[in-house]
């Protein structure tokens, strides 16, 4: 049983004990554990595509390329997120069952929790160290948010829907819109 009202916390090792037999995935902010929506077709051509394509080019690389069912770790405060597609390349980030050092992180917008992927995922994330890129894609549009940390450790953003190329700096890979949305049809 996940948080309730009669259980309003959950503590850390209660969470991930849960989550490991659970149906449902559930995300986790500082003691209380939340149900995830349900994907779509679009939702989920998107992440695969992005995954696909991330994993045939980072092969034989340290990297590692994880899909929607690996949890990223935020320690302070206790926040456990399931993004649609995470890699990591530090050789020490190896738990099992989530992940803490990613270098980079997609989410697939879903309209139903598009503000939160937007502002608390992302003022979340910003906490890593180890994130470079952070991607808000679109499933309604070609359209893709990306923030990426510069130089000077301060986070820029860029929207990307014309067709050009998307540079992902953080894994040397350019990627297309019509990489990300193929087998997808928008109408005008």
């Amino acid at each position: 049983m996940f948080a309730s009202a009669e259980h309003p916390f959950l503590t850390v090792d209660e969470y991930l004990t849960l989550e490991q037999t659970s149906l449902e995935r559930h995300e986790y902010v500082a003691g209380q554990a939340y149900a995830m929506a349900g994907g779509s077709e679009e939702h989920d051509l998107i992440a695969g595509n992005i995954y696909m394509r991330l994993r045939s080019h980072l092969r034989g690389t340290e990297y590692r390329v994880f899909s929607g069912n690996m949890k990223i770790r935020i320690a302070e405060p206790d926040i456990f997120y399931y993004p649609d597609v995470s890699v990591t390349c530090d050789p020490g980030d190896r738990e099992k069952y989530f992940k803490e050092r990613p270098t980079l992180l997609v989410e697939v917008l879903f309209p139903g929790t598009a503000r939160i992927d937007r502002n608390e995922k992302l003022m979340n994330y910003r906490q890593l160290d180890s994130l470079q890129e952070y991607l808000l894609v679109s499933q309604t549009e070609p359209a893709v948010e990306m923030y990426r940390r510069d130089a000077a450790g301060l986070w820029q953003g860029e929207l990307f829907k014309a067709e050009g190329p998307l540079f992902l700096k953080s894994v040397e890979l350019t990627l297309s819109l019509s990489e990300i949305y193929e087998d997808l049809a928008f109408s005008e």
